[in-house]
């Protein structure tokens, strides 16, 4: 379509600069151009496609119509480059960086821990940014939601809220909360010893609060940017001039008056038309949709009109949803209450649709015409009698927003050449009620599972139907009614038996199949009767108080199913012990150091993989990927994909010089595919966009094998990748002869996909001389990257140089599978001779790096009837997926810590690893331990239920008090495990809630609350002593400054931070003058994967090894001159030839596990904890809410309380998405649906516990650890097992309310269909049953 008129010149701002593209592509999105052609790389790729807002901006606009300036966050990752013309871009170098002033917000992110990876910190930061240029003093609910679409895997989002709350004056949760511990670093100090450095001690007193944020300095609004005065000319002098950007393959014409859009809507009616992009965007994205001419009507003044009318109101179809809701605002605190129910049942989907970016990308008359089923505002629309007023060049008409237009029926529907001009929504009347209910996989900025619109008239002064509209979006194609039932149900009375009869003729009229999309079919049919009777109520009440002589008061158990749950601002409390008040102030060990990375993640200056500059020559891989689980590949054909332009080549196994991959991994599928996803090819081209579209280009032929996609199907075929691991004690078999009682049963733990910010990403530069090669590389294992490139292209280590800047969150996921992509960009470099840039993208990192074992568990247990456990026999199945990986290890630690905290005589477990069709599974956060120990506690609290007595009994009577031996003759001291529980139960204030909770459970029927307490004993370590080793090299400078390298990888858990507190302490000097360099396989070679939680404390036991030799060499200059400071010390040293370079080895742990006999050392030490939360649940819909967590862990010395806090809130957070909300789908042909944001659903700032308390446990010891700390890496996920518990707890109450006494199973993660079901009545009997067999299942359950 190029030639449609020569292409404007776009103009628009960034950051203050003008820039000016005279050649604008409508196919390029900001964020591309953001960091490739302005290199402004601190707006991330996170997901593609608006679901995370790593990518984050602030666009500002002006009106020239209004004269007005609008100021609003934007997902640049959907932003087209064309839609910016006169617009204004600030992006987080614009905010404030290290070279000219930081923002107040960049600085309290930094101080207050709001970062850890960092990766996701340059979007949060612009979201508070955005808030404050409309906002100056928000309030915490505007705060809050406008991190609605914001996600963060490392923190748990507490530091990230504490940081931000001081802007609001009035909510800050830490006024008055105590003394500041942020800015204990002090000066330096003159007293030095002259030997090594004193172990650090503790002081008596504990310290509560990590962050003061009324101490900071207030906002400096002279600091933000001003609107650009030249935009405004601009936009004045463009006001009656359409804009045209000729692409290669798109033109993108911007209209700026109505007429000039309907006469290209009538030359182009298939022309889309684009305003926030965030529907066409993503189906361009995901589907590969094109097209040749996109239409944006954003400058047309009719299309963002608002007006009042007698009868109601009228809205422009360009308003941003976040407009509508401020119009709605308004609206509703100038009109009567009787005439605004549809519009504050807008204003309640507004709320959680989507987030703060895609509300103030998206438009109504989008939103309206793209009618997606789940899609929350138009079956309130259609139930509130809205009509769509439609312009073309053929005049005007309006239709209504119902039923049959949301059903696209050619008769209701808009004609191709019609747009929607504006939308009508009428008042509503005083005898009329309209509500709307959604229930989503989270509360926020998730799709809706199902949701519904209904509204009701009634005879003037009556109970009488006169009209009624029931609508439901999630249960079909589109949104669909209920017209029948609604018909039969006018002229009855609004009355039980009227609700009855409702809840039969909707389950007749709106029917789900079996085998319907998105599964979960007999949650969704239970939801439309329960969202049908929640809407009763809500009627039966306004009635009630309407006429409150005429209606009798609902009944309280009734009554408490009316009403949602609402999001409070969390709170958190957090208390560690003070460092001795006689160490020294300028010793930072022992105290909150902010990240040292902190405020370049607040700025966007920290470098990650994906932000390495191009190099000269650059190419960029993309990858063909199987479509088939498992299969011989006939054929490759990539002639039409080497034919397409910007190609260089394609690379398979052929091209592979050395050994295509290791073990049971290939880099390039060669004969064989093994899942879908499995790498087969790469297309190398001069851009990604271009290698992207070629992959579509390569042609496979499959001949089909048979596939093993889940843990029943290995288990049937004798398909398991190792050797039955086994441990064991006492007489298992004898035992259960002398119990009082045995139960039997089985568990299942799903799985959970990593979703690190960063996506995999690798730099390939191959040099010209030696076969050398540089590789900058997203990965925990840099080694190991080294290891299987120089295999793939058959040379020695010692050409390849492997750097990792820092990991923008790793977990396990960037282990193994990191080293196989890696491996596949240096065989694109070796055939090409050029850089390779290869990156994955979301949907590909999803898929390709697998995740979490799902675990399969059958237990029998023999106990007494006091509730003392005497015998456990267990068998354990994890999905390994297709290859090894670090399958054995994670299998290891599963079947050794398969009891967790309890002290069982006659002890079994048996595991197995099973091979199945499945993209391999590998290490993630806990390996192994958190599946285990739940198993555990699920076998423990059935032993509670079939004895009626209270699980925290049991649990405390069965776990180890007193020095003992595991079940494979490792001593273990439990008692900071006794202290833990009892602490946490006093701290809960367990036993007196418990009360509460149970009156409040007597007194509510449709909402019920739970509590739950559970212990743990994580194992900190690996079972090979090699695995726990580290190396350190620290070279001083002449100048006095050190240079620290070290083998571990920084991705948040805050090692280089750790290693510069150490590094300060041993030498004596300040953290400034310490600088620790990326992790690189040449100063520091052999090193071992970071991972296991003790990256940081083996790595700082190297460096302290290291500074202690260093302080020897240097003790003699330090005695001659003991009134000297450090740089004349060094400086007399190099005088002197004293070697200024030192490295520090740490042989490791030692540690062992012989697997024939079922004994060993395998565990270096445990952390002990116990977490406590309470819980509510929405019996009627499945929904819950955390109201409180109290953690209790013995960090004993903690290095650093306010990383160490960090990472137990993160761990725990996360944990809370393991056994609650992330649930990954499989089909039956083995293709993973969860690939995205938008389909799998990870903990937002909506799921932080209300009130959230962090103790760390004082005055005790971990003698084998650098000064007494331990590592708290990975221990707090396992403690969100309390929620799951809690849950459970809940349901029981429900359930026993029912007539549904004894043992019943629910599986992990414990989502609200699970919890809807297991809270059966008499919706739930209402729903017809499937016979399992009799139909081909959406998704299937790989465990």
């Amino acid at each position: 379509m190029a030639g449609f008129q020569p292409s404007d010149e776009l103009v628009f701002f960034v950051n203050g600069r003008k820039v000016i593209e005279r050649y604008a592509d409508p196919e390029e999105l900001l964020l591309n151009y953001l960091r490739k052609s302005l290199r402004l790389t601190g707006t991330k790729y996170g997901c593609g496609i608006g679901g995370c807002g790593a990518c984050t901006v602030m666009v500002s606009t002006y009106n020239p119509d209004s004269k007005k300036m609008r100021h609003y966050p934007a997902n640049s990752c959907l932003l087209p480059l064309c839609s910016l013309y006169g617009a204004a871009v600030t992006t987080v170098e614009g905010v404030g960086n290290t070279k000219t002033k930081l923002h107040p917000i960049q600085k309290r992110m930094a101080k207050c821990f709001g970062s850890q990876c960092g990766f996701c910190t340059p979007g949060m930061v612009m979201s508070m940014y955005s808030l404050l240029r409309n906002h100056p003093e928000p309030t915490m609910e505007q705060i809050l939601a406008a991190l609605d679409g914001n996600l963060c895997r490392c923190t748990g989002y507490r530091p990230i809220i504490d940081s931000f709350s001081a802007f609001s004056l009035k909510d800050c949760p830490l006024a008055g909360s105590g003394k500041c511990c942020l800015d204990q670093q002090g000066e330096e100090g003159e007293e030095r010893e002259e030997d090594f450095a004193p172990e650090p001690k503790r002081g008596i007193k504990m310290c509560s609060g990590l962050c003061q944020p009324e101490d900071f300095q207030p906002r400096d609004p002279t600091q933000e940017y001003i609107f650009p005065p030249e935009l405004m000319r601009i936009a004045e002098e463009s006001k009656q001039r359409t804009l045209v950007f000729n692409g290669e393959r798109t033109t993108w014409i911007s209209p700026a008056t109505l007429p000039a859009l309907l006469d290209l809507k009538a030359e182009f009616p298939k022309a889309p038309l684009v305003v926030g992009n965030t529907s066409i965007g993503i189906d361009v994205k995901k589907l590969g949709v094109w097209y040749p001419v996109i239409l944006y009507p954003v400058r047309v003044p009719e299309l963002h009109v608002f007006y009042r009318v007698p009868n109601g109101i009228v809205i422009g179809a360009a308003t941003s949803l976040a407009q509508l809701r401020e119009i709605l605002l308004n609206v509703v605190l100038e009109l009567p209450a009787e005439n605004t129910k549809t519009y504050q049942t807008l204003l309640k989907q507004l709320r959680t649709l989507a987030g703060e970016q895609i509300r103030n990308l998206a438009s109504l008359g989008g939103h309206i015409v793209s009618r997606g089923s789940p899609w929350d505002l138009n079956p309130v629309l259609a139930a509130g009698k809205a009509i769509l007023n439609l312009a073309s060049k053929g005049g005007r008409r309006q239709i209504p927003l119902n039923g049959e237009f949301l059903t696209r029926l050619p008769e209701a529907d808009l004609f191709p050449k019609e747009v929607i001009v504006s939308v009508f929504i009428p008042f509503s009347k005083k005898d009329e009620f309209v509500s709307a209910f959604r229930q989503a996989e989270r509360r926020k900025n998730a799709f809706a599972i199902t949701n519904a619109a209904m509204q009701v008239r009634f005879q003037p002064g009556t109970a009488v139907i006169e009209d009624l509209t029931v609508l439901y979006g999630g249960v079909g194609c589109t949104t669909m009614s209920a017209p029948n039932a609604s018909q039969k149900l006018r002229g009855r009375t609004w009355n039980e038996r009227m609700l009855d009869e409702g809840c039969r003729l909707i389950l007749q009229e709106i029917q789900l199949s079996p085998s319907a999309l998105g599964g979960k079919v007999e949650y969704r049919q239970t939801l439309l009767v329960s969202f049908f009777f929640r809407f009763y109520l809500e009627v039966l009440q306004s009635l009630k108080h309407m006429y409150p002589s005429e209606y009798l008061d609902l009944p309280k158990e009734t009554l408490n199913a009316l009403g949602e749950f609402h999001d409070h601002p969390p709170w958190g409390v957090q208390e560690y012990q003070e460092v001795d008040p006689q160490q020294p102030p300028q010793d930072p060990v022992g105290r909150p150091i902010m990240n040292e990375s902190g405020i370049k993640h607040a700025t966007g200056e920290a470098t990650y993989t994906s932000d390495v500059g191009p190099v000269d020559g650059q190419l960029y891989m993309a990858v063909v990927k199987s479509t088939r689980a498992h299969a011989r590949i006939l054929s490759i054909e990539t002639s039409e994909a080497l034919e397409a332009p910007g190609v260089v080549a394609v690379v398979t196994a052929d091209d592979v010089p050395g050994e295509n991959g290791k073990e049971d991994e290939d880099i390039f599928a060669k004969d064989e595919v093994i899942y879908v996803g499995h790498i087969i090819c790469g297309v190398v081209a001069e851009t990604h966009e271009l290698a992207k579209e070629a992959t579509k280009k390569v042609r496979i032929e499959y001949e089909d094998l048979e596939r093993i996609l889940t843990i029943q199907d290995a288990i049937q075929h004798n398909s398991y990748l190792e050797e039955e691991k086994k441990i064991e004690q006492g007489n298992v078999e004898k035992a259960f002869h002398t119990v009082d009682q045995i139960t039997e049963g089985e568990n299942h733990v799903g799985g959970q996909i990593h979703f690190c910010m960063e996506t995999n990403c690798s730099v390939v530069i191959p040099r010209k001389e030696d076969n050398e090669m540089d590789i900058y590389v997203s990965t925990q294992d840099a080694s190991h990257v080294q290891e299987i490139v120089t295999s793939a292209l058959g040379i020695q280590s010692n050409r390849v140089r492997c750097h990792t800047i820092r990991v923008g969150g790793g977990f396990g996921g960037k282990c193994k599978k990191t080293s196989f992509l890696a491996a596949a960009a240096a065989v694109a470099a070796h055939k090409t001779g050029c850089p390779v840039r290869f990156t994955l993208e979301r949907d590909e990192d999803m898929v390709i790096v697998g995740g979490r074992h799902p675990l399969f568990g059958k237990y029998k247990v023999g106990f007494m009837n006091d509730g003392k456990i005497k015998a456990v026999d267990l068998e354990y199945y994890i999905n390994g997926g297709c290859t090894k990986d670090m399958s054995p290890q994670v299998l290891n630690f599963v079947v050794i810590n398969s009891n967790n905290v309890y002290d069982i005589p006659n002890f079994r477990c048996r595991g197995r690893v099973c091979k199945t069709n499945l993209p391999s599974n590998t290490a993630f956060r806990g390996f192994g331990f958190p599946q285990t120990a739940l198993s555990a506690e699920i076998w423990v609290s059935t032993v509670a239920e079939r004895l009626g007595l209270p699980h925290d009994k049991v649990r405390e009577m069965n776990m180890y008090k007193t020095v003992a031996l595991t079940p494979f003759k490792q001593e273990m001291d439990p008692r900071n495990l006794v202290m833990c529980w009892k602490e946490c139960l006093e701290r809960s204030d367990y036993y007196n809630q418990r009360k509460v909770i149970d009156e409040f459970n007597k007194q509510n029927y449709w909402k019920k609350k739970g509590i739950a307490i559970t212990p743990m004993m994580f194992p900190v370590g690996f079972d090979k002593t090699y695995y726990n080793q580290a190396q350190a090299l620290v070279n001083v400078y002449v100048d006095g400054s050190v240079l620290v390298f070290c083998g571990g990888t920084e991705m948040g858990q805050g090692l280089n931070t750790k290693l510069l507190q150490v590094a300060s302490h041993e030498l004596m000097i300040p953290v400034s003058f310490i600088h620790i360099f990326e992790r690189s396989s040449v100063p520091i070679p052999n090193a071992i994967l970071t991972a296991g939680s003790i990256g940081s404390e083996v790595n700082a036991k190297a460096v302290q090894k290291a500074c202690q030799i260093l302080w020897k060499r240097l003790e003699p200059i330090i005695k001659e001159n003991p009134s000297g400071k450090w740089e004349d010390w060094t400086k007399k040293a190099f005088e002197e030839s004293i070697c200024l370079s030192a490295t520090g080895y740490f042989k490791g742990y030692a540690t062992y596990m012989n697997w024939e006999t079922g004994e060993g050392h395998p565990i270096p030490y445990w952390v002990y904890g116990a977490a406590c939360s309470e819980v509510e649940i929405d019996c009627l819909t499945g929904d819950h809410k955390t109201l409180q967590t109290d953690i209790v862990i013995d960090a004993c010395y903690t290095i650093n309380p306010g990383i160490d806090i960090g990472q137990i809130e993160g761990g725990f957070i996360q944990g809370l998405g393991l056994f609650t909300q992330e649930e990954i789908k499989f089909s039956p042909e083995g293709e993973q649906y969860t690939r995205g944001p938008d389909t799998y659903k990870i903990p937002a700032v909506c799921d932080v516990p209300e009130l959230f308390r962090i103790y760390l446990l004082p005055n005790t010891r971990n003698p084998i650890a650098i000064y007494s700390s331990k590592s708290m890496g990975e221990a707090g996920l396992f403690l969100a097992s309390s929620v799951f518990f809690a849950i459970k707890d809940a349901v029981a109450s429900a359930r026993k309310q029912r007539g549904r006494n004894g043992v019943f199973l629910l599986e992990s993660p414990l989502n609200g269909e699970r919890i809807r079901m297991a809270c059966a009545d008499h919706f739930t009997e209402m729903i017809p049953k499937d016979e399992p067999g009799t139909f081909t299942p959406w998704a299937i359950d790989i465990y």
